[in-house]
């Protein structure tokens, strides 16, 4: 459990070490942020442990940040993943950032053997725009961004374009979007408008890429967007979708 002080609210946070963690005494891990970890947790954490059999990609530590429940009472995605509310106040995104900077990475990188130049964030639909804001608004933070069927927040700029200027010349680390050819309309034709104004771009501080799911749908290929994120940040080896380069 995590207190935030930063939000105001408590985290159950879930956490997943890699195979042979303590006999590994001087090997340093990539560590991965899951957002909605109530339901990505139980689903990635163990696809990790196949995909390092079966892929060859590198073990990590998987962190999962939880409410505890799918109530809106517990529950406050709608909230932590918004910059500015639909009634025009503020969400909770910036005090949710600064949890994750302050307080979260902190003590998870005094636990355990990190690598902290290897700090990801994966994020499903709403989750998967508090990832693009992640980046716009702290691009430093997380070395990978993986958003996997991105909602179509207003405040999410990196959906639709940086409006300001980014340092680029030291280009490192990654921007992800995967989407399935079968979400929903909207959001497919926001992935795609991603795809088109912002993949397509060299003036950005990361490598980005488009993963196209084919026959894809919202939730049921998180595995799917999931693996082929890692593929592309840590192996050479094809995966079985599309993957855009620009």
């Amino acid at each position: 459990m995590l207190g935030s002080q930063e939000v105001g609210r408590d985290y159950h946070i879930y956490i997943r070490l890699p195979e042979n963690y303590d006999e590994l005494e001087e090997t340093k891990f990539p560590v991965v942020f899951l957002l909605d970890g109530d339901s990505t947790f139980p689903m990635l954490a163990p696809l990790h442990l196949f995909m390092n059999y079966d892929d060859q990609i590198p073990e990590a530590i998987i962190v999962g940040i939880a409410y505890g429940g799918f109530d809106p009472g517990v529950n406050k995605r709608h909230v932590d993943f918004r910059v500015i509310m639909d009634d025009g106040s503020a969400g909770g995104a910036l005090p949710f950032l600064a949890m994750l900077e302050n307080e979260l990475i902190p003590q998870i990188d005094a636990r355990y053997r990190t690598e902290p130049t290897r700090r990801i964030l994966f994020g499903q639909s709403r989750g998967g725009s508090a990832v693009l804001q992640a980046a716009y608004l702290k691009p430093g933070l997380f070395w990978g961004h993986v958003a996997s069927n991105p909602g179509r927040e207003p405040d999410t700029r990196l959906l639709f374009g940086m409006d300001r200027e980014v340092d680029a010349k030291d280009k490192d680390g990654y921007l992800i979007v995967a989407s399935g050819s079968d979400d929903r309309d909207y959001l497919r034709g926001t992935a795609l408008e991603w795809r088109d104004t912002i993949a397509s771009r060299d003036d950005l501080p990361w490598d980005t890429r488009f993963i196209d799911i084919e026959g894809g749908t919202h939730a049921a290929n998180l595995g799917d967007a999931y693996r082929s994120a890692w593929r592309i940040m840590f192996s050479d080896r094809p995966a079985k979708v599309t993957e855009t380069q620009p």
